[in-house]
């Protein structure tokens, strides 16, 4: 079916860029290109990001994780004085 549609123009230069690097006729590119559109899951309809979990292993003897910021200030003071120590 024919139509007339008015295209930005920097879209427009995309698409005939497309075109040509495929070896495509323009009017399929864009018949494909409006397809995937059409065919795309709505922005607010995508599945969240899962960010994958990984094991740490075992936790060493003493080491309690609801004190897991206690036990860092505790290690970054020990690097501290450390450096102190030997003036840096």
């Amino acid at each position: 079916m024919r139509t007339t549609l008015t295209i930005d123009d920097r879209l427009l230069r995309q698409l005939r860029q497309k075109a040509l690097d495929s070896g495509r006729p323009f009017k399929q590119v864009v018949n494909e290109v409006l397809q995937a559109g059409l065919n795309a899951p709505p922005v607010g309809m995508r599945e969240p990001y899962r960010c994958p979990t990984f094991s740490i292993g075992a936790l060493a003897p003493g080491v309690d994780l609801t004190r897991a910021n206690q036990l860092a200030a505790a290690l970054e003071d020990e690097l501290l004085i450390e450096k102190l120590r030997q003036g840096r």
